[in-house]
């Protein structure tokens, strides 16, 4: 055995200080010698007899004040007893590090579907842990969107839809006949955005002042074309002309794809990507991954993202839902929020809705100028069969601004079926987006579920 006394020797014990002891190990001398303080000693002693005066002398007028907070607290938890009691309870190392909010989003996103609706209308859940989640949400268009999935076995569906004036979320659903796990991560998750991003494009373009909604485009090819080598107008030659309203319902990529590199620019676009909240953590409050858009290498890819034929330019669909929203709303984006208040088993909030605006997406003008062109979509566009019968009559009598998008997937595979919209066009009550993946056979479109979606929220 090693010889300890070399490992750590003790070390004589240098005297007590004022402030405290010097952490040093302890040996007992052979004699206790009394010795009055000197030098640095002393002076904290002085210093320490200094603020002992202090105190005292301040205990006599702070007697009084403490006496008078007294009856005010009492009266104060009278008028607010969940409060106090908020206060009044020992905090845990739990409730000193709550939940984080995209933690309590995720989790309300999960409960949601075994939520009950009580006698009051409201819905509800509580968690394993004794969480009590009240939702923003709508019970009816809730079941209508679901019901509506599960009728035809979607390969994959999930649907979310917003207040616009403030961000609450109102319906928020999805359904896999294929994978029940993709269901619960749906909203949260990136897919090619489609020819959405023509809204984007339209946007670059308005705000930078090269368009309005009744602008003309050139382009050669045909209206369907998704090849940009076709695009260019012809210097001589028979061109086709457009206006960017009818595009946008009709969705022309040669038309946006052109807007895009020709008119609005490289620098306009990759602008508005960044303002729309592309490659960044826009929704913290919420587990959505950051919506993705690369600048493009060349013209060409500049003319396929304008078109919405980028592949690589993804979004979620709670980020979508929060983009029509904001468009809706006059430009100003809100916070999505999926519960008006969380409550523990005490009783205690610890969640409260309130407004929260993320940022001004596009100036008022240019969020009139989108409204007109995305008019267009229901009335003489691609979702014109999903709203009007075989007789051409409107199945829901209320003006809605939309935008379709349609487009090949991997992730996961099958075709992508968007649907945006919000309505009534001039004073909006509810935005919604709505996404498809039909694989081997086509099952319903995405405007068919905005259409169910909307029919049952102007029903009440």
């Amino acid at each position: 055995m090693k010889d300890l006394k070399n490992l750590s020797g003790p070390k004589r014990f240098s005297g007590f200080t004022f402030m405290g002891s010097r952490n040093r190990r302890m040996r007992p001398s052979p004699a206790f010698n009394l010795s009055l303080p000197v030098g640095q000693r002393l002076r904290r002693l002085k210093w320490g007899l200094v603020i002992l005066a202090v105190v005292l002398a301040l205990v006599p007028l702070a007697v009084p004040a403490l006496k008078s907070v007294v009856p005010l607290w009492n009266r104060y938890a009278a008028r607010n007893p969940v409060r106090a009691e908020a206060a009044q309870t020992p905090k845990s190392p739990a409730d000193a590090l709550p939940a984080s909010q995209a933690d309590l989003f995720e989790t309300a996103g999960i409960l949601l579907e075994q939520a009950e609706v009580g006698s009051d209308g409201l819905t509800t859940a509580r968690s394993t842990d004794g969480l009590r989640f009240n939702y923003t949400t709508q019970y009816g268009l809730q079941k209508r969107v679901h019901d509506y999935f599960e009728q035809y076995k979607v390969p994959y569906g999930v649907f979310v839809a917003m207040e616009p004036s403030s961000g609450r979320i109102l319906g928020m659903t999805s359904y896999s006949a294929v994978n029940p796990q993709w269901a619960r991560e749906s909203y949260y998750g990136l897919y090619p955005m489609a020819s959405l991003f023509k809204i984007v494009t339209a946007t670059a373009a308005l705000e930078s002042r090269k368009i309005t909604p009744q602008t003309v485009v050139e382009f050669r090819g045909k209206s369907t074309s998704e090849n940009p080598r076709f695009w260019s107008a012809a210097r001589r030659g028979k061109n086709n002309r457009l206006d960017v309203t009818y595009a946008m319902g009709k969705s022309i990529n040669p038309v946006y794809g052109r807007l895009a590199c020709d008119i609005a620019g490289r620098a306009s676009v990759m602008e508005c990507v960044d303002r729309f909240g592309f490659n960044q953590q826009l929704l913290p409050g919420t587990p959505a991954r950051p919506s993705q858009a690369a600048g493009p290498a060349s013209d060409h890819g500049l003319m396929l993202m304008g078109a919405g034929l980028d592949h690589e330019v993804k979004i979620s669909p709670l980020h979508a839902a929060v983009v029509m929203s904001a468009i809706a709303n006059d430009g100003k984006m809100m916070a999505p929020a999926l519960t008006s208040s969380i409550i523990d088993e005490r009783g205690i909030y610890r969640d409260r809705f309130t407004p929260k605006t993320v940022r001004q997406l596009v100036t008022p003008d240019t969020a009139v100028s989108l409204k007109q062109m995305l008019s267009s979509t229901v009335v003489t566009g691609t979702s014109r069969k999903a709203f009007h019968d075989r007789r051409g009559r409107p199945l829901i009598n209320v003006p809605i601004a939309a935008k379709t998008g349609s487009i090949n997937g991997t992730d996961p595979k099958g075709h992508y079926s968007w649907f945006a919209a919000f309505a009534p066009i001039n004073n909006p009550r509810i935005a919604l987006v709505a996404l498809v993946i039909n694989q081997d056979k086509w099952k319903i479109k995405a405007s068919q579920v905005g259409q169910q979606a909307l029919e049952e929220f102007f029903r009440q």
